[in-house]
C-alpha cells in the first residue's frame, strides 16, 4: 500500500470511529445525569465513581494522554508531564464549577480535539520542521486547563446542588485522577510492549498521524455542533 493510501485509510478509519464517538467525549448518561441532579448534600463516593468513569470513557482525554506519553521512556518524565496536565485540568475543573465560570461546551471540546492533533503533530516533529519551538510542558499545562474547563462546563450543565458541592467536586476530581492512573497504566504498558518490537519505529509515525486525524475529526464534529446550535 502506498503512503498516500495508508494515510487515507488511517484517516477514514479514525473519522468513522470518532464521528460515532465524538458526541460521547464529554457526555453523561441519562442515569448519571438524573442522579447528579437529585443529589442534595455530600455524596463523595458516588461522585468519585462518576469522575473515574468519565475519565476512563472520555475518548478525547485518552487520545491526548496517549500523545503526551507516546515518546516518554522514563518514569520521571511521565510523572512530570502528567502532573502538568493534572494541575491544569484540576484547577479549571474545581474553580470553574465552584465559581460558575462557563464556556461554550462545543468550543471547549473543539479546542480539546485540537489538543490531540497538536500532540500528534509535535510527536512526528512537525513544529521542529517548521522552525517553531514550543515548551511542551507549558503546552500540556494549557491544554490541561482546557480539558478541565470542558469537565467544569459539563458539570455546570447538570445544575448540581450547592449543598455539599465542594465535597462532591473534590470526590469527582479525585475520581478523575484515579481514572487517569488506570488509563495511563494501560497505555504505558501497551506502549512499552510495542516499543520492544521492530514495528515500533515505523508504526509510531502512523500512530501519530492517526492522532492528528482523530483530533481534527473531534474538533470538526464539535464545531459543526456549535454552528448548528
Amino acid at each position: 500500500m502506498t503512503p498516500g493510501r495508508r494515510i487515507g485509510s488511517v484517516s477514514a478509519a479514525l473519522a468513522a470511529l470518532c464521528w460515532s464517538a465524538a458526541a460521547l467525549a464529554h457526555d453523561v448518561s441519562q442515569g448519571d445525569k438524573a442522579f447528579v441532579q437529585s443529589v442534595d448534600g455530600p455524596a463523595f463516593v458516588p461522585f468519585l465513581y462518576l469522575g473515574a468513569k468519565h475519565m476512563v470513557t472520555g475518548y478525547d482525554h485518552i487520545l491526548f494522554l496517549i500523545g503526551v506519553v507516546f515518546f516518554l521512556y522514563r518514569l520521571k518524565d511521565v510523572v512530570l508531564y502528567v502532573s502538568m496536565f493534572t494541575i491544569g485540568h484540576s484547577t479549571t475543573l474545581l474553580l470553574g464549577t465552584w465559581f460558575g465560570w462557563g464556556a461554550n461546551s462545543y468550543l471547549v471540546d473543539a479546542v480539546i480535539g485540537l489538543s490531540v492533533a497538536y500532540k500528534g503533530f509535535e510527536n512526528i516533529g512537525g513544529f521542529r520542521k517548521l522552525g517553531i519551538a514550543i515548551d511542551t510542558r507549558l503546552a500540556v499545562l494549557v491544554f490541561g486547563l482546557c480539558h478541565g474547563m470542558g469537565l467544569a462546563t459539563k458539570l455546570q450543565s447538570l445544575s448540581m446542588s450547592k449543598n455539599g458541592l465542594l465535597t462532591n467536586l473534590i470526590g469527582f476530581n479525585i475520581g478523575v485522577e484515579i481514572g487517569q492512573v488506570i488509563v495511563l497504566f494501560l497505555v504505558v504498558s501497551l506502549l512499552n510492549l510495542w516499543r520492544g518490537t521492530p514495528s515500533f519505529r515505523k508504526g509510531a509515525r502512523w500512530a501519530n498521524i492517526a492522532l492528528i486525524a482523530a483530533g481534527f475529526t473531534l474538533a470538526a464534529w464539535q464545531l459543526e455542533g456549535y454552528f448548528a446550535s
